[in-house]
């Protein structure tokens, strides 16, 4: 049986995000592929919004109620992995029961206020220029390690090679046959 995959979208949901089939492709064939929607688990209807607008909902009450939903949704022990918005979803959905093995928060960057860690393993990719990474001393206080991707910015998950190396990693998941 294959172990579950939860992937949880950045702000923008899964519309029109071709990059995620780079993901798909190289994932599918080990692992049983769970999509959410970022914006879906918090309730908030994109049509319109700005980025501005989209982040002041997910600041103010979305991230809270996405939390509760993937929660809701998820019974069993999951690797998860979240884009920006997605990987703050995944943390706090953790600190509040959700059984994740590993967390991969790929440019998570609201996790820079967080002060308690989850109970499960962590990998945390930034881009080297995305300015609201958590920097360094954030990193040590939770005995956490930050991957810097060289030249990368905010949307490093969209890179071809940051997919590879992330898809890679996660493969190491897989148990001995």
């Amino acid at each position: 049986m294959k172990l579950r995959l939860v992937i949880l979208s950045d702000l923008w949901g899964f519309n029109n995000l071709h990059w995620v089939n780079n993901y798909v492709k190289l994932l599918s064939d080990d692992f049983q592929l769970i999509f959410y929607d970022s914006c879906e688990l918090a309730e908030i209807d994109k049509t319109n919004l700005t980025e501005k607008e989209l982040h002041s909902k997910f600041t103010n009450g979305g991230i809270a109620t996405a939390t509760t939903n993937l929660s809701h949704l998820e019974k069993e022990r999951v690797i998860v992995v979240g884009f920006s918005i997605g990987g703050t979803i995944a943390w706090k959905a953790a600190l509040n029961g959700l059984n994740i093995s590993t967390l991969y928060a790929i440019s998570s960057t609201r996790l820079r206020y967080e002060t308690t860690k989850p109970n499960c393993k962590i990998n945390l990719v930034y881009g080297a220029y995305d300015p609201y990474k958590p920097d360094r001393n954030w990193a040590e206080a939770l005995k956490l390690k930050l991957e810097i991707i060289k030249n990368g910015e905010h949307d490093i998950y969209k890179n071809q090679e940051v997919i590879k190396e992330v898809c890679q990693q996660i493969k190491t998941q897989l148990p001995e046959a």
